[in-house]
């Protein structure tokens, strides 16, 4: 497994958070009102959301360090799309925004957390990168 020195307790944390908050994704897009527009926010929502941690699983399985950041990078990106489609849930008020709080917050937290992992992947490659 690639991760950063010391981080395999927060890799497990974050794998299980992750693990949690899909579902949270998936019991709101089958609580979504049932129309057209929140179909499509939905099946959008869904898909990002749920790839979090599909992603992330298969970062920890990374057979190099540059996989494993290209990865991370992918969780990165659909964490910032899912904060954006729950956004959108509530400013198209399909949904109340205090049911949506906790969701954001969470999602938000991955984004950051995701931001700092690539950073620090990044700076440890080129410490471990050779000079010439």
């Amino acid at each position: 497994m690639i991760c950063e020195k010391g981080a395999d307790v927060d890799s497990k944390e974050l794998k299980s958070r992750t693990m949690r908050f899909a579902p949270r994704i998936v019991r709101l897009s089958a609580a979504l009102p049932k129309t057209r527009e929140a179909d499509v926010i939905g099946r959008q929502l869904l898909r990002s959301g749920t790839s979090i941690g599909a992603n992330y699983r298969q970062a920890l399985r990374a057979s190099s360090r540059r996989h494993f950041v290209s990865n991370v990078e992918i969780c990165l990106r659909e964490g910032g799309e899912t904060v954006y489609w729950l956004e959108l849930l509530a400013d198209s008020e399909i949904v109340p925004t205090t049911r949506l709080v906790d969701l954001i917050d969470e999602c938000n937290q991955f984004v950051a957390i995701l931001t700092t992992t690539v950073r620090s992947a990044k700076e440890n490659a080129k410490k471990d990168a050779p000079s010439l």
